[in-house]
């Protein structure tokens, strides 16, 4: 909320709608405390559950709106894990398809008026990101022994140059995780700041029109950045998959 500062300005916090706050019991958290994040991490799963289950439960030659829902992310999720894996990637559509989904309903949450965020939190998106780094590593080298460290090693570059691209291969194999897990939250904790930053400006009767508008517009392009992310998130985790099944150059 916007505040009448003692100076007669407007006064508001657009970092404050991002604090972890406790849900019952004061200001005191510990590790078992339910939190507003634990609260909108649990409605997150929940939407991702109705989205698959309950509109699926009573499938239909002709489907209902949820199903056909469903069955768009299914086959869209699906393609896109063929497509860039190949077919040896198919196996793990199961935990693509749900990283997908939990990340677009947790975005898709947060737009709503006095809802939490949570994939604004790097503490939530480092751990899928660190996740998805830790598996398709260890699969690399379970899939391919010793060879998967030809990822690293670019054959086709001239002979004096693959040391260097080695090093640089390998740094940038192990900023993934953190670039893997920043970009999302860094898009959704931007996106949602500049929001208030015009909704507080919208209580200012001068400016009052310009901001709404600026909220509308913003808003609409929330929409479609929670998309977009989710999107990124999860063909990104395709490719490191894609690098971990085939990590020949």
């Amino acid at each position: 909320m916007a505040t009448e500062a003692a100076g007669g300005g407007l006064s508001f916090d657009p970092m404050k709608q991002f604090e972890v706050s406790a849900l019952f019991g004061g200001d005191t958290i510990s590790w078992y405390t339910p939190t507003n994040v634990t609260l909108w991490l649990f409605l997150s799963v929940l939407a991702v559950t109705a989205l698959m289950v309950l509109t699926t439960s009573k499938r239909a030659i002709v489907p209902s709106r949820g199903q056909s829902i469903a069955e768009l992310a299914y086959g869209f999720v699906y393609k896109m894990v063929e497509d860039v894996t190949g077919k040896d990637g198919i196996k793990y559509f199961p935990y693509i398809m749900t990283l997908f989904l939990f990340i677009l309903c947790a975005n898709f949450l947060g737009l709503i008026p006095m809802s939490f965020t949570t994939t604004s939190h790097i503490a939530v998106t480092a751990v899928m990101g660190f996740g998805v780094f830790i598996a398709v590593t260890i699969l690399g080298f379970v899939k391919n022994g010793t060879s998967f460290l030809s990822l690293f090693w670019v054959a086709s570059a001239p002979l004096a140059l693959r040391p260097v691209l080695a090093i640089i291969e390998l740094i940038s194999y192990f900023v993934r995780p953190v670039s893997h897990s920043i970009r999302l939250a860094g898009n959704m904790m931007a996106g949602h700041a500049v929001l208030k930053v015009f909704a507080g400006f919208a209580q200012v009767t001068a400016i009052a029109p310009v901001a709404i508008f600026g909220v509308i517009a913003i808003y609409g392009l929330e929409v479609l950045v929670s998309a977009i992310q989710a999107y990124v998130f999860t063909i990104l985790t395709c490719v490191y998959l894609k690098d971990a099944l085939h990590p020949h150059h």
